[in-house]
C-alpha cells in the first residue's frame, strides 16, 4: 500500500485521499448520530446542551465539511512530494510492536499539534477564520470538518512535522487520520457517556469541548487535559452556566 501511495500519479494520490477523508467523515458523523439516539433510548449517558439547533446548521456544517475533505485530499500531496523527492521515508517491513509504538506517538503528537493550531486560531490575526467553526454554538458529529479552508489547511498540516524526523509505517500514517476524527467526533457529539455527571478524564472529552463552543475559549485540546492544564487554559466545569442561561431567557 505505501509502494502504491509513492509511485501513484498526483491526481490518483488526491483522489483516492479525498474519497478517505469522506469516508472517514460521514462514517463517524453518522455513527456518532446513531449511537447518541440509541445511547438516550437506554437512559446511558445525557445530552449535554439540549437547546434545539438553529434552522440549516447540519446542512451548512456538511457543506463546509466537503471543502475541508477536498483540501484534506488534495493535501496529501505534501506528504506524498515528501516522500518523492526523499526528504521522508517510509519504513519497511515493520514489525507490529513498530506500528503500534508509531500509532502511540502520532496520537500524542496529534493532541499537541491540535492544542497549538487551536490556540494559534483564537489570535486575533486568525479568529475570523475560526469563527466559521464556531457558528456551531451547539456542537454536533457533522461540526467535526465544518471549517473555514484556512483551518482546513492548518489542521491538515499534522503528519508533515513527524514526517521529517522519523521514517514511519505506512499503517501508522494511515491511522493518524482515523485517530483525530475519531477524538473530533467524540469532542463534537454533545453528549455525556457517562452514568455519572460531570464526566471526567476522557470521557469527559464530549463536555470539555461543549464548554469552548458555549464560551469561545478555553479547553483546546480534545482527549488530553495536559496541554490545558500545563497551560492554564482549562475551563471550569460551570465555565458556561451564566453564558447558557443568558441566552435560554433571551438576553
Amino acid at each position: 500500500m505505501g509502494d502504491w501511495f509513492v509511485s501513484s500519479p498526483a491526481w490518483q494520490v488526491a483522489a483516492a485521499g479525498t474519497m478517505y477523508f469522506a469516508l472517514l467523515y460521514f462514517a463517524v458523523a453518522l455513527g456518532g448520530t446513531l449511537l447518541v439516539r440509541a445511547l438516550t433510548r437506554a437512559r446511558f449517558g445525557r445530552v449535554i446542551d439540549t437547546r434545539p439547533l438553529p434552522a440549516g446548521q447540519v446542512r451548512r456544517e456538511i457543506r463546509q465539511a466537503c471543502v475541508s475533505i477536498a483540501i484534506f485530499g488534495i493535501g496529501l500531496l505534501l506528504p506524498w512530494a515528501l516522500l518523492r523527492l526523499g526528504w521522508a521515508r517510509l519504513s519497511s517491513d515493520p514489525s507490529a510492536l513498530r506500528i503500534v509504538a508509531e500509532i502511540a506517538a502520532l496520537f500524542i503528537w496529534n493532541e499537541l499539534h491540535f492544542y497549538a493550531m487551536h490556540r494559534l486560531l483564537h489570535t486575533r490575526w486568525l479568529r475570523r477564520f475560526h469563527a466559521d467553526h464556531h457558528r456551531s454554538h451547539t456542537p454536533t458529529p457533522f461540526s467535526t470538518y465544518a471549517f473555514h479552508p484556512v483551518e482546513a489547511a492548518l489542521l491538515g498540516s499534522v503528519p508533515l512535522l513527524p514526517m521529517l524526523v522519523h521514517d514511519f509505517s505506512f499503517v501508522a500514517l494511515l491511522c493518524l487520520p482515523i485517530l483525530s476524527i475519531v477524538l473530533n467526533g467524540l469532542g463534537h457529539a454533545n453528549y455525556e457517556f457517562s452514568r455519572s455527571a460531570p464526566a471526567r478524564g476522557p470521557l469527559g472529552a464530549s463536555r470539555r469541548h461543549h464548554l469552548h463552543h458555549a464560551c469561545y475559549g478555553g479547553n483546546y485540546g480534545f482527549l488530553l487535559t495536559v496541554f490545558d492544564r500545563a497551560m492554564g487554559t482549562a475551563l471550569p466545569l460551570d465555565a458556561a452556566d451564566y453564558r447558557l442561561a443568558k441566552r435560554a431567557a433571551g438576553t
